[in-house]
């Protein structure tokens, strides 16, 4: 979701509200809602410009990181799957899972 404020619009109309002006002229003064101002400050309450920055590439790198590893996730169910149809379940394998082979060592019986 993108914001029309950046992180630094956002930080000086928090510290405008540390420094004693209501939620309720704020909310007047930039055209926001009273829960768009608790909302920022439980996000970047206390932080200055530098961190809210740092704060923000945290969260885009876990984001891409987050897509790589769905992305890897998917093609390791994919050769997965193509693999059990190319070879067929295991030898000797009677049990099933969820549809899926699910071999037991059974010989110690």
């Amino acid at each position: 979701m993108r914001s029309r404020f950046s992180d630094d619009q956002i930080i000086g109309i928090l510290e405008e509200h540390e420094a004693g002006v209501s939620v309720a002229e704020l909310c007047r003064t930039q055209g926001v809602s009273d829960g768009a101002v608790y909302k920022w400050k439980a996000k970047y309450g206390g932080m200055d410009v530098s961190e809210a920055k740092r704060l923000k590439g945290l969260e885009d790198e876990n984001a891409r990181l987050k897509r790589l590893l769905a992305d890897a996730m998917l093609d390791n169910a994919a050769l997965k799957d193509l693999l059990g149809k190319m070879y067929g379940p295991p030898r000797g394998c009677k049990v099933f899972v969820r549809g899926r082979p699910a071999c037991v060592n059974v010989s110690g019986l």
